[in-house]
């Protein structure tokens, strides 16, 4: 007969209640320490807090700026088109998506023309550079541009 084992992580250690008396082995101060501003009772200090100090986020200066109105765009060249199936007729970025030419779907896409195009395709991208539109149109495809809105 073999002996059974609980299996290892499935109990749970009780939670240790503090401030229960001397017994428990968390009485009195309850882990606290002796009086400060982190042994009473209510809210702590906010992030960054240094006991009244002027912070480090106040001490060091200010560089640069975030441009909030920026547009995230993923760029594919036509080299990169090129390497898709021969399948594949029509490239939306739902289509790019899945052969793993671009990390989002959802994102703007714009084509750029580094490379060559050796056969026609239909293009449906946000953006398209001039050199990239002469090349697809020139091996008989052509560009459409998607509507922003979407």
């Amino acid at each position: 007969m073999s002996e059974w084992k609980i299996p290892e992580g499935s109990r749970k250690k009780a939670c240790k209640r503090k401030g229960r008396g001397s017994g428990s082995g968390n009485g009195k101060t309850a882990g606290k320490g002796h009086k400060g501003q982190r042994a009473r009772a209510g809210a702590k200090p906010r992030v960054g807090f240094e006991g009244g100090q002027t912070p480090i986020y106040r001490r060091l200066p200010k560089r640069g700026f975030n441009n909030i109105f920026k547009k995230d765009v993923l760029i594919v060249n036509i080299s990169q088109l090129a390497l898709l199936p021969e399948d594949v007729s029509s490239v939306t970025p739902k289509e790019l998506w899945t052969h793993g030419l671009i990390s989002c779907p959802k994102k703007h896409v714009k084509i750029l023309g580094q490379g060559e195009l050796s056969r026609a395709m239909t293009v449906q991208v946000h953006g398209c550079s001039k050199s990239a539109r002469t090349k697809i149109e020139a091996s008989g495809g052509q560009v459409q541009g998607i509507n922003l809105a979407q």
